[in-house]
């Protein structure tokens, strides 16, 4: 049986409900941690059922480093103006137009970048690989993670967050989803730099 203090303790650090918390802690025998991960779980398939719903409300944020060199705007999408007024909603906006600004991403998902890209970057990568003597069978391998890598590094739901680099934009957007019970989505993104 979880205790009220660790339901307590577990609300705050996830942002989850009173029940959810409970169900997570009861499933986990206690240990916060577990739960955490149970949680996110359940958010995560939360956030595949609902990302089918339309998000047609929202908010742009702007986000401009204190050089006033380099900055970002974003359009984060919502099913409700509702949500797209709420606070937490705003300051995840916020978060993701730093975010952009920090790590430019070029790309939103990693399926997202042009194949003449990747083309380009496996010639560069099998010339490197063809000096270091590699055999075929693990030349193949190498390149495939390197392209995975390339993708994921340049795509903004892959990159990890800065605030938080245990997780991905896209697991906070997941985060959120559950946490507002919406579709949350990246409309647009861009970075602008002198």
């Amino acid at each position: 049986m979880s205790t009220l203090e660790q339901i307590k303790n577990l609300r705050e650090r996830t942002g989850a409900g009173i029940v959810e918390v409970k169900k997570a802690l009861d499933a986990a025998s206690g240990d916060a941690e577990k739960a955490i991960e149970i949680l996110r779980k359940r958010g995560q398939e939360k956030a595949i059922k609902k990302s089918d719903r339309i998000a047609g409300e929202g908010v742009v944020a702007a986000y401009v480093h204190s050089n006033s060199r380099v900055g970002a705007m974003v359009k984060l999408l919502c099913e409700t103006d509702f949500v797209g007024m709420n606070e937490d909603f705003k300051s995840l906006a916020q978060d993701i137009a730093m975010h952009v600004t920090a790590s430019n991403p070029k790309y939103l998902k990693p399926e997202d970048v042009p194949a003449e890209i990747i083309e380009k970057e496996r010639e560069i990568w099998t010339a490197q690989l063809a000096q270091e003597n590699k055999p075929e069978n693990i030349m193949k391998n190498i390149l495939e993670g390197k392209e995975k890598k390339f993708r994921e590094e340049n795509a903004l739901l892959t990159q990890p967050f800065i605030k938080n680099p245990d997780a991905t934009i896209g697991e906070l957007i997941t985060e959120n989803i559950s946490k507002m019970g919406e579709n949350i989505q990246v409309g647009e993104f861009s970075r602008f730099e002198i």
